[in-house]
């Protein structure tokens, strides 16, 4: 029997939808802008005016935090995008051509594995350029080498998961029918294994989009995110200072990654149900 689908994937597609509008249509919304001092400065939760509070500035948060979205999400789905398509290639690569290939690309992702995202990533930030939050307008480059660095520690865990599935596809009958009438592996891959590997790599790709988010929050508390507030990480950061006196403008930011995350979450999972019971009828 078919199953439907729960409320929390509703939710969830409610909460995804709604960052994915701010982030494209936040910056028309009638709301002060997100760098605009107001008079009314430290105010907390659903105040007049300022239903997320202000900061110690008198900044509003809901500007701020909508502000946000658009650098959090462009980081994000850029660097999964991007480790899906290079990740993936890898993966099927090493698993149907075996051999010293496989070999080659099965120990640089063990090795990549080995080392923790965050620690990977801190590293390669430091090879590529450290960024310098003294340098506003160096915004692009710094945003461009978070991006690389994330989407380097990304590429080993999908390319491992694509080799996994590939190996799983390769030896059914289909693949060695096509073997036998005299079809090139090139187009075996591309045709028939590519098809069936892609919607695992999805199921993964959500949570790895979650784990980005959370890893470019941790890169701006350590000092090396993008600017103050240009995305939901850097605005975490920047108001640890404020902690004490108006906790509401960490929470603000804290909220939306764990509801992002969540979410991707949830997505993540659904995906992988509907793929195992997929595949239990092939």
């Amino acid at each position: 029997m078919k199953q439907g689908r729960s409320f929390g994937f509703y939710l969830a597609s409610a909460w995804l939808a709604i960052c994915v509008f701010m982030a494209i249509f936040g910056d028309m919304l009638p709301l002060p802008a997100y760098d605009e001092y107001t008079d009314d400065i430290g105010v907390g939760l659903f105040s007049s005016g300022h239903i997320f509070g202000t900061d110690l500035n008198g900044i509003d948060m809901l500007s701020s935090t909508i502000h946000a979205t658009r650098m959090t999400l462009v980081i994000s789905f850029t660097c999964v995008a991007v480790s899906l398509v290079i990740g993936g290639a890898l993966g099927v690569i090493a698993a149907y051509w075996r051999g010293w290939v496989d070999s080659i690309l099965s120990t640089y992702f063990n090795v990549t594995l080995s080392i923790p995202n965050l620690i990977l990533t801190l590293v390669l930030v430091a090879i590529l350029a450290t960024p310098d939050p003294s340098n506003p307008g160096d915004e692009l480059s710094r945003t461009l080498v978070i991006i690389i660095s994330l989407t380097f520690a990304i590429i080993p865990i999908l390319g491992r998961l694509a080799r996994s599935s590939a190996l799983t596809w390769s030896g059914r009958d289909f693949i060695r029918v096509a073997e036998s009438m005299g079809m090139k592996k090139r187009q075996i891959a591309w045709t028939h294994i590519v098809p069936n590997v892609i919607p695992s790599l999805l199921s993964v790709g959500f949570l790895a989009a979650g784990v980005v988010i959370v890893a470019e929050g941790g890169l701006a508390i350590l000092g090396v995110g993008t600017n103050a507030g240009e995305s939901w990480g850097s605005l975490l950061a920047s108001k640890t200072s404020e902690l004490y006196d108006a906790p509401h403008t960490t929470l603000v930011p804290a909220v939306a990654i764990a509801l992002t995350v969540m979410s991707l979450n949830f997505f993540g999972d659904y995906l992988r149900k509907r793929i195992d019971n997929r595949e239990a009828r092939i």
